[in-house]
């Protein structure tokens, strides 16, 4: 237990003569003394008792009373407390993901449940137990299909999140694939591993699910499928599973899932969980068709930096269990009756959408983007997402009310 015990100045001496330098300071040499700091400056220690107090004082500063119609692939959707009483239990929240059958039956069974709800909702045969988030969903379906495929262009919608195409890029560059943004489909399009689109897009529109000729990845708004046909003809369905009971939370944690046809199961990224019997018949989970760099070589791994959310995909998974299917359509149906709603009282004020269908998101056009959203805020309203200096994004939940809608009118 030696190597675990504080260095003395003897061990401190062997390590800095193993690395040429004489003290400690010499290994800092290279950072300009401007950005060091001299000293911590701490103040003087507090009682548990006295922090509890100072942190509760710092938390009054917060304003938190906005009214939030931002979108763009987090949204504030109405959440059920039990969801956090469950998934904070000690049997799901540790240190590590749990996946051992022996002792992770619970987990490995959320897990599988997760799948299936997955492949209901976008018509899919197949479902990993989730990725980081969409962004890195969307660029695991692109390696997937490049593997698949064995061609190395991939075209991407202009339309698809911002974000999730930097990611998308990052990817390939470090795989050396060509990546080919589109606005308008090519017709021939069978020199390229895949076309990766948005549905609904990231500015709202509802867009047909084009035919093409080669492999066809679509990234959706997994609560918009509650009113919306899922994407059945395509071959890889990806998305974030923010709006299934997970907390805006400034940016995260969230997760993403990856779908696929069953002839491509042996390329989805990430953990699949599978149910089998045991010697005694009965019903037994565990992980299966290992595709991991810890489980095969790591040259033959479908993905060498991707893991799952578990304890999201956990609370996804009591989202829908809750809702139920009548509450998981009834949320959606209020989101988008309120966009909708909310669409039609800026048209009649001279306002205009400029999308032709959309499900709780759209786009409008104003003189001043800026100054517009200025005002709402003033207001403790945050309207929407300047795109330029013109458009906003704007976005609406079930956390939204009829009272918010005029309340959004009366300051513009």
């Amino acid at each position: 237990m030696k190597n675990f015990l504080v260095h003395n100045d003897e061990v401190k001496k062997e390590m800095l003569d193993s690395v040429g330098v004489s003290d400690i300071e010499d290994l800092f040499k290279q950072i300009p003394s401007i950005a060091r700091a001299a000293s911590l400056e701490l103040e003087n220690p507090l009682s548990e008792m006295e922090t509890q107090k100072r942190v509760k004082s710092l938390a009054k500063k917060n304003n938190i009373e906005y009214t939030t119609f931002l979108g763009a692939g987090v949204y504030n959707k109405f959440i059920p407390a039990c969801i956090s009483q469950v998934a904070s239990r000690f049997e799901f929240l540790t240190a590590y993901t749990p996946y051992q059958p022996e002792i992770s039956q619970g987990t490995l069974q959320v897990m599988y449940e997760f799948q299936t709800m997955i492949c209901r909702l976008t018509g899919m045969d197949v479902s990993n137990a989730t990725v980081y988030d969409g962004a890195t969903a969307c660029a695991e379906a692109v390696l997937m299909a490049v593997r698949i495929s064995k061609k190395d262009k991939v075209l991407v919608s202009e339309n698809l999140n911002p974000e999730y195409i930097k990611v998308v890029k990052t990817y390939c560059w470090a795989g050396n694939i060509e990546v080919q943004m589109f606005d308008k489909l090519p017709e021939n399009n069978s020199d390229f591993a895949c076309v990766l689109i948005q549905n609904p897009d990231f500015y709202g529109e509802i867009t047909t699910i084009p035919t093409v000729n080669t492999l066809l990845v679509v990234c959706t708004d997994i609560s918009s499928l509650a009113l919306i046909e899922p994407p059945k003809n395509a071959d890889i369905v990806v998305g974030d599973i923010q709006t299934l009971g997970l907390p805006m939370s400034f940016g995260g944690p969230y997760a993403g899932f990856i779908a696929c046809k069953e002839k491509y199961l042996r390329q989805i990224p990430g953990r699949l969980a599978g149910r089998t019997v045991d010697a005694d018949g009965n019903s037994a989970y565990c992980l299966t068709i290992q595709t991991r760099e810890q489980h095969i070589k790591r040259e033959k791994a479908t993905s060498n930096i991707c893991s799952n959310q578990a304890l999201m995909g956990l609370c996804a998974t009591l989202y829908l269990t809750v809702m139920g299917e009548k509450g998981f359509k009834q949320a959606s149906y209020l989101s988008a009756k309120m966009a909708h709603n909310l669409s039609t009282k800026l048209s009649q004020k001279g306002i205009r959408t400029l999308n032709k269908q959309f499900y709780n998101e759209f786009v409008i056009e104003v003189d001043d983007a800026e100054k517009f959203l200025s005002e709402l805020k003033s207001n403790n309203i945050i309207g929407g997402l300047k795109l330029d200096e013109k458009r906003i994004l704007i976005a609406a939940t079930e956390m939204i009310t009829e009272e918010d809608i005029e309340r959004y009118l009366a300051c513009i």
